[in-house]
């Protein structure tokens, strides 16, 4: 299997290591201009690529002469603040002679958690790739607290990876995969290239891998990687600092590639079906259910009632009109709007509402439950 041309869509997160010169602080632009080069290849044989970039913060070190000393929050917050134009005009100034645009997305821990906001960010993100936009995605240093922050950017990456169900997450590192042991301490440490499961051995080998590399070692790595499995998400993990890293991974050099569990469609409805608490419920006809059935999404029309409290992007019950649940899915209407549309075609929505004209539930949003089984 190839990994990367294989992929329909590929999360690559890109560390402050590769992206700023250790030597002046000033991004470095031959790599980022070959990084860019490799990013336009795939975009031209058709795959979709959104970046997970570290810099904000080191590049307005330089900016506001604050040197490498420690940084207290405040600081931080202020150069990631100062940083964040120098870090997009670095992404522009390489991507846009490929023909590529680029947009920034600034996340935070409630944008991939709560749910409103999950459904949110998703919708830019894919409206952003559908239009052919490279996203740069960091996460929002100006505002987050230690309490309440990614930590690291390959758990970022991890979580943006199972918003938009990347089919692959590439993970740049400072080593060209996961060894039994620290290669640079033990000669006789051997190279992984699959790991098909994340197991207890597999989590041993990464505590000697990379010891206190920045905050991004070997263990935070794998920590990301579970969480793309879990999301039918694979990780590649490879070198980043040479040219163009997806292409030397397709032509050959070593990295290490983690399977995923499921796929990334099947991960977000089990998500959907087991672990949301419904908020309540809406009754479809039997022309709905038969839609829903094969494959379609819940149109107001085929809605009848609705019950409970739920919000824009909570989850429901989809039941039929004898209170049998068809499956679970994720609002795209609080209650009130939801009764005012029942039974509506969709080009009278927004004259009803005021907004909208799409479904009550979107078949990508929408977990079937198992179907009945008569008693005899």
């Amino acid at each position: 299997m190839n990994a990367i041309a294989d992929a329909r869509l590929i999360v690559v997160k890109v560390g402050s290591a590769l992206l700023v010169r250790d030597d002046t602080g000033a991004p470095d632009q031959d790599w980022l201009r070959a990084f860019a080069a490799d990013v336009a290849r795939l975009r031209a044989r058709g795959q979709k690529l959104l970046v997970v970039s570290s810099g904000a913060v080191a590049l307005g070190r330089g900016r506001l002469g604050l040197g490498r000393r420690g940084l207290s929050l405040a600081e931080k917050q202020a150069a990631a603040a100062a940083g964040q134009s120098l870090l997009m005009r670095a992404w522009e100034e390489v991507l846009e002679p490929n023909g590529l645009h680029t947009a920034q997305v600034l996340l935070t821990p409630d944008d991939t958690e709560v749910r409103r906001r999950f459904l949110n960010a998703r919708a830019t993100l894919e409206t952003l790739l559908d239009l052919g936009v490279v996203p740069v995605v960091n996460e929002n240093d100006t505002v987050g607290t230690e309490e309440l922050r990614y930590g690291d950017n390959d758990r970022l990456a991890a979580r943006v990876a199972q918003m938009v169900g990347a089919d692959l997450l590439v993970l740049l590192s400072d080593i060209d995969g996961l060894y039994t042991a620290d290669p640079r301490r033990d000669a006789s440490a051997r190279h992984i290239p699959l790991v098909s499961e994340i197991s207890l051995e597999i989590e041993a080998m990464a505590g000697g891998s990379n010891p206190g590399f920045g905050t991004g070692g070997m263990t935070t790595k794998l920590a990301a990687a579970r969480i793309a499995a879990s999301a039918g998400c694979a990780t590649l993990i490879t070198l980043g600092r040479r040219a163009a890293p997806l292409k030397a991974v397709e032509e050959g050099e070593r990295s290490t590639v983690f399977m995923p569990s499921t796929t990334p469609a099947a991960a977000y409805k089990a998500w959907i079906a087991g672990s949301l608490a419904p908020r309540g419920s809406i009754f479809v006809d039997d022309g709905a259910v038969a839609a829903l059935q094969a494959g379609k999404s819940l149109l107001a029309a085929g809605a009848r009632e609705v019950s409970g409290g739920f919000g824009k992007g909570d989850a429901v019950i989809v039941r039929d009109l004898a209170g049998h649940e068809v499956g679970r899915g994720l609002s795209r209407y609080d209650i009130d709007e939801a009764r005012l549309i029942l039974g509506l075609r969709s080009d009278a929505i927004e004259a009803a509402i005021g907004y909208g004209g799409g479904p009550l539930v979107h078949a990508d949003d929408l977990a079937l439950a198992q179907p009945r089984r008569e008693n005899a």
